[in-house]
């Protein structure tokens, strides 16, 4: 008996100590990441900083890049500059790729930006009520895919949905972007996508 109760012992400590390595790695990755994507952005929060007269070529580059667009958006916001943000790229796709691009940048994702990212389709989903009282979720789906040598070439054309959005929603309210970053052919239908999103990481949030 005792010897049973000094093996569930090692277990339990075992898994508790990967619970607190994990937690201190994942931390550690946020934290590098974060201070990546400021270095992308730091010439443009220098601009902010010392009161240059912005315009939307000064800005063009970063909203033009999905990697630096949403940053580049939220900064120029806490400014109060957003109208030089360009009006091309404020629109819920351009926010949406972008926030699918850094999601799957973070190392407990795909930890890597996609090399070809594409939109696929609005998902909208009825959430009930009756004329007036309807809420709709809409969803935006993308396909997404990164070349070799990393390990998520294989599976070729992946889905990721960011959303939901609502009927007032506007392009850079914070949204949740995910993918399961299993292979198309698994998952082919956008809408079921964006259903199992919906169902699976929406609601239960």
């Amino acid at each position: 008996m005792n010897i049973i109760l000094i093996v569930i012992g090692i277990i339990v400590l075992a898994m508790v100590m990967f619970i607190i390595y994990r937690s201190i790695t994942v931390k550690k990755q946020n934290i590098a990441i974060n201070r990546k994507r400021f270095e992308r952005i730091k010439p443009l929060y220098d601009q902010l900083e010392n009161g240059d007269n912005l315009t939307q070529q000064d800005v063009y580059k970063y909203a033009k890049d999905k990697k630096t667009r949403d940053a580049a958006y939220q900064l120029l916001k806490d400014y109060n500059k957003s109208d030089v943000f360009p009006s091309e790229f404020y629109t819920i796709i351009s926010a949406a790729e972008s926030s699918l691009t850094n999601w799957l940048e973070f190392p407990t994702e795909l930890d890597a930006v996609p090399d070809e990212i594409e939109h696929v389709k609005r998902v909208t989903i009825d959430f009930g009520g009756q004329h007036e009282q309807k809420t709709f979720f809409h969803y935006e789906v993308f396909k997404f895919r990164i070349n070799e040598t990393h390990w998520a070439a294989k599976n070729g054309w992946m889905l990721g949905v960011v959303g939901p959005y609502f009927d007032d929603s506007n392009p850079y309210d914070h949204t949740g972007a995910f993918s399961r970053l299993s292979s198309r052919s698994e998952t082919t239908l956008p809408e079921e996508e964006a259903k199992w999103i919906h169902e699976n990481i929406t609601l239960r949030g």
